[in-house]
């Protein structure tokens, strides 16, 4: 047990007398100075590196510890407002899109596909930020729904981002002559590369040049560089479907624009419905309904 020492009287009365203004004044000294400590640390913690966020308590980092809620500066997150739709709450891209979420749809991927490992979630949320529209329009379900018309169209296009390159790809054709624009060099191929698998040398071009990679002279780089390759997809989805869901066009809408030639109109019901199924069932997992128009 503790022992409690008291001081006798006369050690008392030998003591310098209690000087409270002198108190005072040390506590309020020592309270400016602890201030001025804190806001010193504060501020040398907030000269974030580029892409690095800086977060409510002056760190540096990424994730929405960092980049979320009180975000100072760098490139926050923007938080979903409002319901509408019939509930699913708020959040962001890097809430919705957990690391169970992408792990859920890349751990269907074989040990042998060339996808395994390649595509990985820090890789989509580095390539999201270039994106700053992308599943942040609309209310919280809309956002939500982009989101999972967005994965849902990945996870058909990659088999569960199993494949970076187009199955027998280089055996086809895809120059457009007439694109005088882009022109295509005779010595590469423009066939399907990455998450959406970028096609055709119209495309390669205008994402090379939106992204800051030679796509006409090395449309491999879309299959080489994670960033790059879901830059590419990110690019082709705010330029070519973005605006069929924040519209409320539906999700059939996404179908044409990605593949409504080959697979829309009877062509290929068999993809059409995997399409569909993918979607409603990461709906399911946001707590979002699908909405209406699912089919192209």
């Amino acid at each position: 047990m503790y022992k409690y020492h008291t001081i006798p009287l006369r050690t008392l009365h030998k003591m310098a007398p209690f000087n409270s203004l002198t108190f005072l004044q040390a506590l309020l000294i020592a309270g400016i100075l602890s201030c001025h400590l804190w806001q010193s640390v504060v501020a040398q913690n907030c000269g974030c590196a580029p892409g690095l966020c800086c977060s409510q308590y002056g760190y540096c980092g990424t994730g929405n510890e960092y980049c979320g809620q009180g975000c100072k500066q760098g490139p926050c997150h923007k938080t979903s407002g409002g319901s509408g739709g019939g509930g699913g709450g708020g959040g962001t891209v890097t809430s919705i899109v957990s690391q169970k979420f992408f792990n859920s749809i890349a751990s269907k991927a074989g040990a042998g596909c060339e996808g395994k490992g390649f595509y990985t979630r820090s890789a989509f949320l580095e390539a999201a930020l270039a994106y700053p529209r992308f599943g942040t329009t609309g209310t919280a379900v809309e956002k939500k729904r982009e989101i999972a018309a967005y994965f849902a169209h990945v996870t058909h296009e990659t088999g569960s981002l199993c494949y970076i390159n187009e199955i027998n790809g280089a055996k086809q054709n895809y120059c457009d002559k007439s694109d005088k624009q882009f022109p295509c060099n005779p010595r590469k191929k423009y066939y399907g590369r990455g998450p959406l698998q970028l096609t055709w040398n119209y495309n390669y071009g205008a994402a090379g040049k939106s992204i800051g990679f030679d796509g006409l002279n090395s449309p491999e780089e879309v299959a080489n560089d994670r960033i790059i390759s879901f830059k590419a997809s990110l690019w082709f989805w705010i330029n070519n479907v973005h605006s069929a869901m924040t519209s409320g066009k539906g999700f059939g809408a996404t179908i044409k624009a990605i593949n409504g030639d080959i697979e829309c109109n009877g062509k290929s019901p068999a993809a059409v419905n995997a399409r569909v199924r993918y979607y409603k069932d990461y709906c399911r997992q946001f707590g979002v309904s699908p909405g209406a128009n699912l089919y192209c």
